[in-house]
């Protein structure tokens, strides 16, 4: 050995089994392979199901069909086109000025999760009624129920600290016939997230959260026009609205921010731990992932997990966690989905 060699890096400390475990991103960015979203919409398709996306249909500057994305209205009804030719959602609709999530950034999350669930089921995703999902924080556009009713027939129990979001959910579960398999509740406290939320013989197999990410409306204008630039639609000669996705306050932001949130998010789940097989939530800011790490130790989190997802140039993620050990974790699956997995 000569010496230009270099010497042997030191042996790495192998981790606790309470770290995030990261799992990495797919080669090229792109949706999950279960996503229906994939590729270019047929927006002839599309629009013969939903005529009124007709009116909102642009040639974007690379020549495709695509609709106006810096329109609230257009997203609106985009949506409302995709739930209908995608999920058999016949009819939708939120409130002015209320969130409109992107359809296929919402389904990638859900089709991650039951990768999660089916990891330790022998590949096997469960599915069906037996399977029961906590939406915290659903919206007044009830999407993740909605998809995740259509994907996997999974039962969903979706709150919210607003009466508002909770009664657009609810005219949208009653006049699509879902009352059996989606069902709603307020958090009357608006100071906490689960605590006084569940009842004491509920379980969910899964939980999963869309959190406020900003810690200010200017923070979350300011995410605004980041979106605009993106988008390449930061024209100084056009009024655009502040938001194309829309949102009410408690939808985009809270003091401290998504850090405070997603800590406090966990702090309660340490508090029901044998109530939700797999807890998790949407981090926006990976910045804030180390501080997460440290607060789930602190919770005593057995097993915990960070879920990249990409949806084009955007970047995402999850952290899922649990406080069942493997042998609970195994009692869980044998008494819940014998008879639901697939």
């Amino acid at each position: 050995m000569n010496d230009q060699t270099p010497p042997k890096p030191p042996r790495k400390k192998p981790r606790p089994a309470s770290a995030l475990q990261p799992v990495q991103p797919r080669e090229k960015a792109s949706l999950h392979p279960r996503n229906r979203h994939q590729g270019h919409y047929d927006f002839p398709r599309l629009i013969k199901s939903s005529p009124e996306l007709g009116k909102f249909l642009i040639t974007n500057p690379y020549g495709k069909q695509s609709i106006d994305f810096a329109n609230p209205a257009a997203v609106r009804v985009f949506n409302r086109a995709l739930l209908k030719a995608f999920y058999g959602i016949a009819h939708w609709d939120i409130p002015a000025d209320y969130l409109c999530p992107p359809i296929p950034g919402r389904a990638d999350y859900l089709h991650f999760l039951a990768d999660l669930l089916a990891e330790h089921n022998d590949g096997v995703i469960p599915r069906g009624a037996a399977v029961k999902a906590l939406d915290v924080g659903t919206g007044a556009n009830c999407v993740y129920p909605l998809i995740g009713l259509g994907e996997y027939g999974w039962h969903f129990l979706g709150s919210d600290i607003d009466k508002v979001a909770l009664a657009s959910a609810t005219t949208i579960v009653k006049a699509n016939h879902l009352g059996k398999a989606i069902s709603l509740r307020q958090q009357h406290d608006r100071r906490q997230i689960l605590a006084g939320l569940l009842l004491a013989d509920e379980r969910f197999d899964i939980s999963l959260c869309n959190p406020p990410f900003h810690a200010s409306p200017e923070e979350a204008l300011r995410g605004s026009q980041r979106k605009w630039r993106a988008l390449g639609k930061a024209d100084p000669k056009r009024k655009l609205p502040v938001l194309n996705f829309g949102g009410q306050a408690a939808e985009l932001w809270c003091e401290g921010g998504e850090a405070r949130f997603v800590s406090q998010l966990i702090a309660e789940s340490a508090q029901v731990p044998t109530q939700v097989l797999w807890f998790s939530t949407l981090v926006s800011k990976a910045s804030n992932l180390p501080s997460i790490q440290n607060t789930l130790k602190k919770a005593g989190a057995v097993e915990s997990r960070v879920v990249e997802m990409s949806q084009g140039q955007k970047q995402s993620r999850f952290v899922a966690w649990t406080f069942h050990g493997k042998a609970q974790q195994a009692a869980w699956r044998a008494a819940r989905w014998a008879m639901s997995s697939q």
